[in-house]
């Protein structure tokens, strides 16, 4: 008995967790509708069909632009699949372009916009978290860069603890690329726009920029950095606001260098996506901790009326790994990152995902592939 008491008591909890998983995702259609989070709230059924995949690669975090040509041009990092997912993307990632007819795809892969161009670049072995502009008669990529001088990696030797990650790692900066057509060719600078600093919360990289251009030109762009620690070590990520007088610079990060969203009191948090209307600034990022939404890794909306002084959400979740298809189905993704909002005549359309199968974690994928939500 004292055996079998408590095997069965596990089991009991284990159908009763599982009941309960269950039940909350069942549950998500009703949450979107009672929901006062205004991306939440609007979260439509999504197609089955893939916005964006490759075969033979691993793709994460896309961004959106309409061009010229009345088409829809979308900038996706992709790295081989004959690398491990993580960190496959960190020393092994190049920005494509693939475009559609219609804003949700799917789109058709069309060119490499930013590939390897040798290690002693500083973006010359990996481009990855694109974020694609239109400003006048200009397109513009922001984007984080790296690089590393070492040979190409076994799918075995490539591990975070690897000499390729570690400075693949510590290599991260964000810069710019510009062009006349979303076809480039691209025109890439020398230096990242957005380097580290010493003895800041981005002292050992600087990342996922996510940048708003306003009405006069400037610039506001939210990223992710992490800061040294002792014995070689890196911080928990936090998020930073800088702000250019125009989009090719000079970036300086407001806030006396320090973070708007840390981990101390505010949990970690990574993936933001910023945009500005009438109202002020808004964004939305990954809870990394279950901080906000009590979800790990779910959506989290906040607004600032500067863009260096945050409130979050009153209802700050603003997507969550479940996803209603237009099957009918709702089904937890191994992984949901990379939040883009496509914005048409001014309004919001469609969000954008990286997502991947399997029951979470980069190890246990098979694929990844950018997924949309059309916006009701």
């Amino acid at each position: 008995m004292k055996t079998y008491y408590p095997t069965l008591l596990s089991l009991i909890f284990v159908l009763y967790a599982v009941h309960t998983h269950a039940q909350k995702i069942e549950n998500l259609p009703v949450m979107k509708q009672q929901s006062q989070n205004e991306l939440f709230h609007r979260l439509d059924k999504a197609p089955r069909t893939p916005a964006f995949e490759c075969e033979g690669y691993w793709s994460l975090g896309s961004s959106v632009v309409k061009g010229e040509d009345g088409k829809y041009h979308m900038f996706v990092s992709r790295f081989p699949k004959s690398l491990p997912f993580h960190p496959g993307w960190m020393i092994a990632s190049e920005v494509v372009h693939a475009v559609s007819d219609i804003p949700e795809g799917p789109y058709q892969f069309s060119d490499i916009a930013l590939l390897a161009r040798g290690a002693q670049y500083w973006d010359g072995r990996s481009t990855h978290n694109p974020r694609i502009l239109k400003y006048k008669d200009k397109y513009y990529l922001i984007y984080m860069g790296s690089t590393h001088p070492f040979g190409e990696p076994t799918y075995d030797e490539l591990t975070l603890s690897s000499p390729w990650c570690i400075v693949g790692r510590v290599n991260k900066h964000i810069g710019l690329a510009v062009a006349d057509s979303p076809y480039g060719p691209w025109k890439r600078f020398d230096e990242p726009i957005l380097k580290t600093k010493a003895n800041t919360f981005y002292s050992y990289l600087a990342s996922n920029p996510s940048p708003v251009i306003q009405e006069d030109g400037s610039v506001m762009m939210i990223f992710k950095g992490r800061a040294h620690t002792e014995n070689g070590k890196y911080s928990d990520m936090a998020l930073g606001i800088a702000y250019a007088p125009n989009i090719e610079g000079p970036y300086t990060v407001l806030n006396n260098d320090q973070p708007i969203f840390q981990v101390d009191g505010q949990g970690e948090a990574e993936d933001p996506f910023l945009w500005k209307d009438f109202k002020g600034y808004h964004a939305i990022f990954k809870d990394h901790v279950a901080k906000y939404t009590g979800e790990r890794g779910g959506g989290v909306m906040a607004h600032s009326t500067d863009g260096v002084h945050w409130t979050v959400d009153k209802d700050p979740k603003a997507y969550s790994h479940a996803v209603e298809w237009e099957d009918g189905k709702v089904e937890m993704q191994g992984q949901l990152e990379r939040p883009f909002l496509f914005f048409e005549n001014g309004k919001a359309t469609h969000a954008f995902f990286a997502t991947m199968d399997g029951p979470g974690g980069f190890e246990n994928a098979t694929k990844s592939w950018n997924m949309v939500i059309p916006l009701k």
